[in-house]
Formats: C-alpha cells, structure tokens, sequence
C-alpha cells in the first residue's frame, strides 16, 4: 500500500472527524452494506508505476502497533472448538493464497502469459482481475477482514442468539455475530495507539471510506445462513456471471465500470466464502480435522441447551447436503468467475472427492 503512494506516509490527523463519523449515525454495519463496492481506477501509467514499486519499511513503531493488534484480536476469538483464531488464521491463509492467484499472472489465469517475466498488458491485468489487482488496498481489506471475522465469536448461530434474545440480537436483529466481529475490531483500529498503522493502511477520506466499504462487505458475506442476504447474492451473481449474453446486458444497462464494481464484489465475496470453508476443499485430512471441530462445537451447544437437536442425529446426511448445496456448487462459482487460475480447480476436485470420502467413510466417523 506504502510503495503504491510512493512510499508516502503521513500523520492523518486530518482525518480524526472522517473516523469518528463512520459506525456513528444509528446505521448498523448491515445497513452499510452496498450490492457494489466502487473501486479504484487508474490510469495505464499509474498502473505501470504500480507494478514496479519498491520494498518499504513500515518502520518500528507502525510494525509494533501491527503485532500489538493481531495479537489482542487473537485474545478476543473465545476457546471455541472450531471458531477460534486458529480457524481466523486459517481462512486468512486462504484468502491470502486466492489473492496470490490473482496476481500471479504467471500460473494459468486466463491471461496466456507462460512465464512471469513475459510481457503483459497491465490494462488486461487489471480488467482480467475486475481491478482487484491494481490496489493493494483492497486485497489488504480482504486479509483484514479474514482476520477479524469471528471475534468474540459466540459459538452458537445467529438463530440461536436472536431465540435467546441477547444483547447483541436486540442491537443487530440478523448477522449478528458478524456485525459484532466488524464493530468490535474497527472501534479497536480506531483507538489512539494506533495511529501510526492507520497511517499505513490509508492516507485520504476516500481511502478510510473504501477500507471500511469493503470490511464491512467481506465480514458480512460470511454470513451464509441468511436466506434473504443469499438471494440478493445469488441475484447479482446471474446478472454479472450467468452467461455472458446477460454480463454483455448488464455492461450495456449499467455501464462497464459499474459492471466490472459488480464482479469484483461478487469475486470477493466469493473468496470470503470459500476461504471461510477451505476445510472442505483441501485434503481429507485437514477436512476431517475441522468437521469435527465443527462438530465438537454443535455438540456442545446441544450438551449446554443452546441447540433444539442432537447433531449426531443428522451429521452424516448434512454433510452431504452441504457438499451438494453449498461447498461444490461454491467452488464452481470459482471457476466461473474466471480469475483464480489452478486454484478453483484446486478446491473444486477436493471438495468432490472429500464428498466421495465423506459418503464412503463419514456414517463410520
């Protein structure tokens, strides 16, 4: 982000009152949510600077100010079975390897470059990855907002938390754990001792404004048992995705920056998604591992009567359903969307043969 400025950090001050504005005004984070995420455009020179920037040292003050905050982030993820910072850190470590698709263009995306060092049009770069790869910022929010996903994470579903009628439920109505997790960590970034990495992070309002869009928009897209937020994506995925007579028609009825805002939003939530589930579309091994956390998690919900059924009732058959219902057809979006090379391949042949495994093996576990 620094070298993309030309390695300009300054005191932001200036921007104290943009700060305290935003999460203020009675708007929850759900209300901030937007269908499009406007990103930043630049021009072919700007990009070619870009590209060719140099390593910067954030400095010792802003590096301990990072390290300070990831780790009181991690001592706020509960000792969950399954939604601890050891899952935070393991979405993250997806997300982080989808961005690196993205931006490798050496390794399959679509772009027919065979090495890294042939020549690409930095133009078709940005345009092939819906501007996603010319600002660091954006994928820094991603990251970030795969870090901060679960704070304070209830180990219980929002259901349950609205049917026991918690503080948190009162205050959110829907999405509630995500909601929190967003609020909790921005108001901690916020906090004076800070400072000099919010420096880091962003240097001009619009900046803030862009960082806090697509937090607010990543978190939220993990919430994947909301039917309504669902079919509002699955709308503006037919509308930029299905095919490409309707893509072709909604760049002609909205225009192609606004069309190519739409995909990028869609790409990243997406990304959120899958990261949030990598589990079961990597090696057996590591999805076993995790499903039983998971599972460990359900249990203990039933055991301390915060859960209406038993999950070793249904386990077996729900896990299948979520394989054929979510997990492959997820996957395929991945590949559809066109931008993440070998790796939608990747976690589309694991999570159909982690199916396979489950359906053979999974009643015996």
């Amino acid at each position: 982000i620094i070298g993309s400025r030309g390695g300009v950090v300054n005191k932001i001050q200036t921007l104290s009152n943009a700060e305290m504005r935003i999460g203020t005004g009675g708007k929850t984070v759900l209300e901030e949510c937007t269908p499009i995420i406007p990103l930043k455009r630049f021009d072919p020179e700007e990009l070619e600077r870009r590209q060719r920037t140099n390593k910067v040292d954030i400095g010792a003050e802003a590096k301990s100010q990072l390290r300070n905050y990831i780790s009181t982030i991690s001592r706020m993820y509960p000792d969950n079975p399954f939604h601890n910072f050891e899952h935070a850190s393991h979405v993250t470590a997806s997300v982080k390897k989808l961005l690196a698709r993205i931006v490798k263009v050496g390794e399959g995306n679509g772009l027919g470059v065979s090495d890294p060092s042939d020549s690409v049009n930095l133009n078709d770069l940005a345009g092939h990855s819906y501007g996603i790869t010319s600002d660091p910022l954006t994928q820094f929010a991603v990251v970030f907002s795969a870090l901060i996903h679960d704070v304070d994470h209830p180990g219980v579903p929002n259901i349950q938390l609205v049917k026991e009628n918690t503080r948190w439920a009162q205050i959110y109505k829907k999405s509630i754990a995500e909601q929190k997790s967003v609020d909790l960590a921005w108001d901690m970034l916020m906090e004076d001792e800070y400072a000099t990495l919010r420096a880091c992070i962003y240097q001009t309002e619009d900046d803030l404004q862009r960082f806090r869009q697509l937090v607010v928009n990543t978190v939220l897209a993990t919430d994947i048992i909301d039917k309504e937020l669902q079919a509002l994506r699955k709308a503006r995925w037919e509308v930029a995705f299905s095919n490409e007579d309707s893509a072709a028609a909604g760049s002609l009825k909205y225009g192609r920056v606004e069309s190519e805002d739409r995909k990028a939003t869609i790409v990243i939530e997406h990304l959120i998604q899958a990261s949030d589930v990598s589990h079961t579309m990597q090696h057996w091994y590591i999805y076993k591992k995790w499903n039983e956390r998971f599972f460990m998690e359900c249990y203990r919900a039933y055991k301390e009567g915060r859960a209406d059924s038993d999950p070793s009732e249904n386990w077996y058959k729900g896990e299948i359903g979520f394989f054929d219902y979510y997990v492959i057809p997820l996957a395929r979006k991945l590949q559809s969307c066109g931008v993440f090379g070998v790796s939608s391949d990747e976690y589309l042949n694991y999570a159909v043969a982690n199916r396979e495994e489950w359906v053979r093996d999974g009643e015996a576990l």
